[in-house]
C-alpha cells in the first residue's frame, strides 16, 4: 500500500488494512499524488495527520454555493424551464410545438460549460436562434431588446427559484455546516463566492446555512459583484482583497471545472465537492476530489494546503 503512494496525507489507524479486501477498496477508491488528494477515504480505515494551528497556512476558507452549500442544478432547471413555459419561449431551430424545455443531460453540459443564469441563455439561443415569446412575439434582433428578453427571463426564474427553496425541501449538503463552524471557532475568515443572481444567493444561505451563519460570514460576493463570470477569476480576487489575504492562503470549495479554473486563475488552492453532473469532469488542478464534506474536518484542509505549500 505504502509503495503506491507519494505523499504522507494520511497515516492507517488500523494495522491490519493490508488485509482489506479488494471488494471494500472498489467502494473507495483513492489516488494519491505529491499535490493532490483524490476520492477520500472513510474515517473507519484512515485518521488524518494533526497540523498545529501556528503551523496552518490557511486563513480563508471559500465556498461556492450552487452545487457545494446545495445540490442545486435539478431546481434551477425546473426554474428556466417553468419560465420558458411561462413566457411560451420558442426557437425558430426546435421542432417540437411545446415551449423550450432544457433536459437533465443537456442542462448538465451547458452548466458545465457557461457559468451564470443571463450568459447561459444568451449562449444558448446565439447557438440556437433568437425566440419568439410573450416578451417579443417575433424574435428580437436588436442588442438592447435581446437583453430585455434575457433580463425578463432571469427575472422571473429567479423568483421561482425562490420559491423552490422556501419550500423547506431543500437541504444543506453534508459536512458543509460543521466545517463552516469549525473553521469560525478557529478564527479561519469564512466566504460565499456565486456566479448566482444576489437575491437568490442570500435567499439559499438564509434558509440553508441560517441567518446568524450568513451575517457571519467575512466575505458573502454574487454574480452582480463583478463584471465576469466564473471561469474568470474576478470574483476570486475581489474576495481576496476584501478578506485581505494573499491567494495561497485561501481554499476554496468548488463543484465543477468552470469554478475550479476561476479559482486556480485566481492563484488559490481549491478542493471539489463533486455533484452527480460533474462527477466525471477533469479535476486535475484539484488538491483534493471529495463525493462530500461528511468525512472532512479543519485539519484535513489544513493538511492539504501545508503539503501544497511545502512543495511550492
Amino acid at each position: 500500500m505504502a509503495s503506491s503512494c507519494t505523499c504522507t496525507l494520511f497515516v492507517p489507524s488500523n494495522p491490519s488494512l493490508s488485509s482489506c479486501s479488494t471488494a471494500l477498496f472498489s467502494l473507495h477508491p483513492i489516488r494519491l499524488s505529491p499535490y493532490r488528494a483524490t476520492r477520500t477515504p472513510s474515517p473507519t480505515f484512515f485518521r488524518p495527520l494533526s497540523v498545529s494551528a501556528s503551523s496552518s497556512p490557511l486563513k480563508a476558507l471559500i465556498f461556492d454555493c450552487d452545487g457545494v452549500i446545495l445540490e442545486s442544478e435539478h431546481l434551477h432547471r425546473q426554474a428556466y424551464n417553468d419560465a420558458f413555459s411561462y413566457f411560451n419561449v420558442r426557437c425558430p431551430s426546435s421542432s417540437s410545438s411545446e415551449p423550450l424545455n432544457w433536459g437533465p443531460e443537456f442542462y448538465d453540459e451547458l452548466q458545465n460549460r457557461v457559468g451564470g443564469g443571463k450568459p447561459k441563455m444568451r449562449w444558448y439561443f446565439k447557438e440556437h436562434g433568437w425566440p419568439s415569446s410573450t416578451v417579443f412575439e417575433t424574435p428580437p434582433e436588436d442588442d438592447s431588446d435581446r437583453a430585455n428578453l434575457i433580463d425578463t427571463l432571469q427575472d422571473w426564474k429567479t423568483e421561482r427559484y425562490k420559491k423552490i427553496i422556501k419550500s423547506g425541501t431543500v437541504e444543506p449538503r453534508p459536512g458543509v455546516l460543521s466545517l463552516m463552524d469549525e473553521a469560525k471557532a478557529a478564527g479561519i475568515k469564512l466566504a460565499v463566492c456565486s456566479a448566482a443572481t444576489k437575491s437568490s444567493v442570500i435567499l439559499c444561505l438564509e434558509n440553508l446555512i441560517g441567518i446568524e451563519r450568513f451575517q457571519s460570514l467575512d466575505c458573502f460576493l454574487a454574480g452582480d459583484d463583478v463584471k465576469e463570470k466564473k471561469p474568470d477569476p474576478s470574483i476570486y480576487l475581489t474576495s481576496a482583497k476584501k478578506l485581505e489575504v494573499s491567494g495561497k492562503e485561501c481554499l476554496v470549495v468548488e463543484d465543477s471545472v468552470i469554478g475550479l479554473q476561476a479559482a486556480t486563475s485566481a492563484g488559490m488552492p481549491c478542493i471539489i465537492t463533486y455533484t452527480t453532473s460533474t462527477a466525471n469532469q477533469d479535476f486535475k488542478e484539484a488538491i483534493g476530489i471529495y463525493p462530500d464534506l461528511s468525512n472532512m474536518r479543519l485539519k484535513d484542509l489544513e493538511l492539504l494546503l501545508q503539503n501544497v505549500v511545502a512543495a511550492t
